[in-house]
């Protein structure tokens, strides 16, 4: 039986925070960069330090929505040994700790080698509430949402500012969770200048439905976080300022976790306050 989409723990935590007027934090990292601990450490910083929702990326060898700070923690992180099973096994271990959702984010062929419904099962037991399969278009999209449905997770979608007004319409109205508005024209990576456009997008998505709508892509503090507040956003998703955080503690010997953690809070201030 297929869950109703409004009971959903990512849908419950987005409606938490509209009543309070805030806009979820929502940090990315790649997993196993530069290793499991450590990516474990940074979930308990995430958690400890106002995140409220994380998007934790599969390493895949070909990350073609990534930019190059991105493509290089996925390198990093395959050449440790990171595998599918090993994250899916840390986020097992944690789950008597984290009480915030998890959305991974994994490219299509992962997904498609493990086969989608063992995918979604295997994912659900190991506490995800969510998926982002960015090179999965929408007409490919329905079965996987069935399926991710099924064992309680949401397929979180997304659209770009160049999205035909008819498709971004029909996107929006079949994600669930919420729907990953992508800030910029390209790939991931942090940008001095958000695309002032993209405001225009957020209350044309609601035309169509009140699914949340979080920006990623692009972020890279507290004033372009704030920016995306002001925008009437639900979300902020901030990735590539995360990974670069971890990756310049790694070289200055200093721990991971305590870097991200910082840049965490000082995010939630922006957005919570």
């Amino acid at each position: 039986m297929t869950a109703d989409p409004s009971s959903s723990r990512i849908r419950q935590l987005f409606a938490a925070l509209r009543q309070r007027g805030q806009c979820a934090l929502i940090p990315f990292i790649t997993a196993g960069d530069p290793c499991l601990d450590q990516t474990a450490e940074c979930l308990r910083a995430f958690q400890a330090n106002g995140a409220d929702l994380v998007e934790l990326g599969i390493p895949y060898s070909d990350p073609l929505a990534d930019g190059p700070v991105i493509q290089a923690a996925a390198a990093r992180a395959r050449a440790a040994g990171t595998t599918l099973d090993g994250v899916l096994t840390m986020l097992d271990g944690l789950q008597a700790e984290l009480t915030l959702p998890l959305v991974l984010f994994t490219y299509a062929n992962p997904l498609l080698n493990l086969g989608m419904e063992r995918f979604c099962q295997r994912a659900a037991a190991a506490g995800a509430s969510g998926l982002v399969v960015p090179d999965l278009p929408l007409e490919e999209a329905r079965q996987l949402s069935r399926l991710a449905a099924g064992q309680g997770l949401d397929l979180v979608l997304l659209v770009a500012p160049t999205t035909p007004p008819d498709r971004l319409a029909r996107i929006h109205q079949a994600s669930r969770g919420f729907t990953y508005l992508v800030s910029v024209t390209g790939v991931t990576g942090m940008r001095s200048r958000l695309e002032a456009r993209v405001s225009t997008l957020i209350p044309r998505l609601r035309r169509h439905s009140d699914l949340p709508v979080a920006v990623g892509f692009g972020i890279s503090g507290p004033e372009q976080a704030l920016e995306v507040r002001r925008w009437g956003s639900d979300g902020a998703i901030v990735g590539s300022a995360f990974v670069q955080r971890i990756a310049d503690a790694v070289a200055q010997g200093t721990r991971p976790a305590a870097a991200a953690g910082r840049l965490c809070a000082e995010l939630s201030a922006a957005l919570h306050d």
